[in-house]
This record gives structure tokens, sequence and C-alpha cells, in this order.
């Protein structure tokens, strides 16, 4: 059992894979502080020094025995353009590697016409 899961463990697309959701973790958190830090305070300046991580509706108040309930959708708005940003960037970057994977196809060999021939006189060969 273990020599199967070290077969497992040790195949490209596992290791691929492990790597792939480390940095996407990592990218998710550049791309929530850029949003948060960077993106954010201007659209608030735009809006009259709106803070958005401070927008709420208040659904029932404080008391003495309870905390109040909020429903909290700046950061919700906050959350879709962090989403928004990461789902582009990561659109922009497949398309990239698709126009790579393209040219990586126009670049294949055709035979030589010698080849061509001997094919052709092959095919020939088997159809008698």
């Amino acid at each position: 059992m273990f020599e199967d899961f070290k077969k497992f463990a040790i195949k490209g697309n596992v290791i691929d894979l492990a790597i792939g959701v480390i940095i996407g973790g990592a990218f998710g958190k550049i791309i929530s502080s850029f949003v948060t830090d960077i993106v954010m305070p201007p659209i608030g300046v735009l809006t009259g020094g709106v803070d958005f991580s401070e927008l709420k509706i208040m659904l029932k108040k404080a008391t003495e025995t309870s905390e109040a309930v909020t429903m909290n959708y700046g950061i919700f708005l906050d959350n879709v353009v962090t989403f928004s940003i990461i789902a582009v960037t990561i659109f922009i970057t497949i398309k990239q590697f698709e126009r790579f994977k393209k040219k990586e196809e126009k670049k294949v060999v055709k035979p030589s016409k010698e080849v061509q021939l001997l094919t052709e006189i092959r095919d020939e060969l088997k159809k008698k």
C-alpha cells in the first residue's frame, strides 16, 4: 500500500497540482491585498469617503445581553471585486498559454517531398 501511495505522490500531476494550490493561495492573498489596500480606497474617495469594509445593514441592534446583528455587504462587495480581478487574471493567463501552444503547433515540421512520395507509394502498395 505504501508503494502505491509513493507512486501516486511522485507522479508529476500531483506535484504540479500541489504547486498550483500553493501558488494560487499566495496569489489570492496578493490580489486580496491589492483590492483592499489599492483599489478600494480610491473608489471610496470617489464615492465621498465611503469605507466599503464598514458598509452594513443593521438587522438587530445590540442590547446588554446580545451583540448587534449586521449584514456586512461592504465586505461582500470587496470580495466580489477580488474575485473579478482573479478571474480576469486567470482568463488572460490561460489565453496566453493557448496562444503559445498554437505557436508550438504551427512549428510542426511537414515531411519532405520525398517522405510524402514514399508514404503515397506505401499506401498504394498496401491497397494492392
